[in-house]
């Protein structure tokens, strides 16, 4: 099922309107599970979309120059059960591997970067761990008594 082609006019009076070519489905990225290539990236894609489509589709819209395409059909889990204690099947899902052109790579984007661990002085973190060190600091047993808590006085 290729892109939707609308047919226009051949003149146009006025201004000529852009002509604008849009897919009739959408591709996407997944994070896989098990380390891939690198030159391979996974993506969800609808059912009755073919490797013909994938690769026109990266090609055509992305300008991303694919080598392989290789599909498989991922059954939906049917574990779930809903207030009736009735099962229910998620849907059936395709999954694409892109092999990239020869000499392209894929690295999967670092959406969220680990921050510096040390709080700034001041921050409303800063003061929550000098309150929760503080309050293990007052809560320690006193050594001079032996490992016997405060209640049970002596």
């Amino acid at each position: 099922m290729p892109v939707k082609k609308v047919l226009h006019f051949v003149y146009q009076h006025g201004n000529p309107q852009l002509r604008i070519f849009r897919p009739n489905w959408f591709m996407t990225l997944v994070r896989p599970g098990k380390e891939l290539p690198p030159d391979t990236a996974q993506f969800r894609i609808p059912l009755e979309m073919t490797k013909c489509d994938v690769k026109s589709y990266l090609e055509k819209i992305y300008n991303v120059p694919v080598g392989a395409v290789r599909t498989r059909i991922q059954f939906g889990t049917n574990k779930k059960k809903n207030h009736l204690m009735q099962r229910v099947k998620r849907p059936d899902y395709k999954v694409a591997y892109v092999q990239l052109a020869q000499g392209q790579t894929f690295t999967f984007p670092d959406i969220f970067p680990e921050r510096d661990s040390t709080p700034a002085e001041g921050s409303m973190e800063d003061v929550q761990k000098k309150f929760i060190e503080d309050e293990r600091q007052r809560q320690k047993l006193d050594p001079r008594r032996g490992g016997v808590t405060e209640w049970f006085g002596l």
